[in-house]
């Protein structure tokens, strides 16, 4: 039985390339292509693939967002983030959010492909690069706590254990902006003088911190 997959990537070099590549797959069938995030989420609500190759920065609709959106429709179908963004934010964003994987554009193809079986089988695939990057985050965070930080100390006034809880959760600056009615300026003040409570540095290490005292 093939498997089938969405890919969804805003360039159409890459969209028509890699869906000439997977094809050439016995086993591997793309089923459907989108330009954005939006047309990605429908597609994939609609259609039900066993893999979404999604780019984690799209036009009108993120790669994170469509996740968080289509996994309150399809609990079935396997994302793989496939970027050039080997950010701290966007990892830890994008598996938070679901997505079974977290993979470079700078690949190879038979890694890939490789990582989409692997996926399909229910194993979160990411190359070592970025495993790397999230291990050295959570060993930042360890040493932190190590320091005798807890939720009393933390000072928090009403409106940042909000947004710290909020952060904890994953979601955006601009989210959390719209969500709480205030300018996403606020939120990044706010966002400051809860690094400097918790003894963080980064986003990151903030949220990997705020998630052992914040649940949804």
């Amino acid at each position: 039985m093939k498997i089938k997959i969405i890919l969804a990537d805003d360039q159409a070099l890459i969209r028509d390339g890699l869906k000439t590549i997977l094809n050439l797959e016995e086993d591997l069938e793309v089923i459907a292509t989108a330009e954005n995030g939006r047309e990605a989420f429908e597609l994939a609500g609609k259609l039900v693939p066993d893999i979404l190759l999604l780019d984690i920065r799209m036009p009108e609709m993120d790669g994170v967002e469509c996740i968080r959106k289509l996994r309150n429709i399809n609990t079935v179908t396997k994302v793989i983030m496939l970027t050039t963004f080997n950010e701290d934010d966007y990892i830890l964003n994008a598996i938070a959010a679901g997505a079974k994987g977290y993979l470079l554009k700078d690949m190879e193809v038979s890694e890939l492909i490789e990582a989409i079986h692997d996926a399909a089988k229910e194993k979160l695939v990411m190359p070592s690069k970025v495993v790397t990057k999230l291990a050295e985050s959570l060993l930042k965070v360890v040493e932190g706590k190590n320091k005798g930080l807890s939720t009393d100390s933390f000072g928090f006034s009403d409106r940042e254990k909000e947004i710290a809880k909020m952060l904890s959760q994953g979601f955006h600056n601009r989210q959390i902006a719209a969500f709480l009615y205030i300018s996403e300026g606020t939120v990044r003040n706010y966002i400051s003088s809860i690094y400097y409570k918790i003894g963080v540095n980064d986003r990151t290490q903030a949220v990997l911190f705020l998630r052992d005292y914040f649940t949804e």
